[in-house]
């Protein structure tokens, strides 16, 4: 698999970010006024933050270095989380993390367009995991990887190394799905992440757990941000090829996933997907504030 960094889409109209006014108050969790300064909107009943990629880099990058009362916590919104979390269904925000609602799905990017009439996009993790890496290595952070399989532990780690050799790799976590869902366990877990002095953690657990798993136990890690990024550990570690270029600009990277892993993926595209995808069509979100 090559890596690549993605290159920023081309702006014919006013960018998003400029179009939907900042929000005149503060999150209501609390914490300091890191996101006050990131337009957010609801779609399907999810809330989404309106930003760029540097605007998004920023807030990610300078999380992990400096001191907050709060980590920060970084979902993609896609038809899949749409599915479990959208209108009805499991909601975040009840643990002591702060979240960055991110847009990754094409139906997700294009209603959002709809709703604040300029050009938004796709900041899809697998693309923002090598910008964010490469500030780790910058900045001579720590990076440690909660989920994936034992299987690409080595290939991780040594590609990690090769890549990015001014950052620390802490760890990689592969507790198996009965062990993530006891508290106890995820717990001691969390423990072992915090004792290792992690400054980014990538949890690739799969929605809806990877997000709740943060939710709960994020800031028991002591990590400064922690990325629910799905199958980048399998990225990372050359295990899964990213779709072309040219295919995830259609839209269509979806359906390169569904052809390399039909039997884990196809509930998830084919009978999930379009329910998730008519109450995306059908939301009409206001500007939150």
């Amino acid at each position: 698999m090559t890596l690549h960094k993605p290159t920023p889409a081309a702006t014919k109209r006013q960018r998003a970010s400029e179009a939907v006014p900042a929000p005149a108050t503060a999150p209501a969790t609390g914490h300091s006024h890191r996101l006050d300064d990131v337009p957010s909107i609801d779609i399907a009943a999810c809330p989404v933050h309106v930003t760029d990629e540097a605007g998004a880099l920023r807030v990610i990058t300078d999380a992990a270095s400096r001191p907050h009362p709060a980590p920060l916590a970084v979902s993609s919104i896609n038809l899949d989380h749409v599915h479990h979390f959208g209108d009805g269904r499991r909601r975040l925000g009840a643990g002591d993390v702060e979240w960055l609602h991110l847009i990754d799905g094409a139906p997700i990017a294009h209603q959002a367009q709809r709703v604040v009439h300029a050009d938004v996009p796709r900041l899809a993790g697998s693309d923002l995991i090598v910008q964010i890496l490469d500030d780790a290595d910058r900045r001579h952070l720590s990076v440690a990887v909660l989920g994936g399989s034992p299987e690409v532990s080595a290939p991780l780690r040594e590609r990690l190394a090769r890549m990015w050799p001014g950052l620390r790799f802490t760890g990689h976590w592969t507790p198996p799905r009965e062990e993530i869902s006891d508290p106890a366990r995820s717990r001691a877990v969390a423990g072992e992440i915090r004792d290792s002095g992690t400054d980014i953690l990538i949890v690739c657990l799969g929605k809806p757990r990877q997000e709740e798993w943060i939710d709960t136990y994020g800031s028991a890690t002591g990590a400064g941000t922690l990325l629910a990024f799905g199958a980048v550990v399998d990225f990372l570690a050359g295990r899964v090829s990213r779709a072309p270029r040219w295919v995830a600009a259609a839209g269509f990277e979806w359906m390169w996933r569904l052809m390399l892993e039909p039997r884990r993926l196809a509930r998830r595209y084919l009978i999930e997907g379009p329910p998730a995808y008519l109450a995306v069509r059908r939301s009409h979100s206001p500007t939150r504030a």
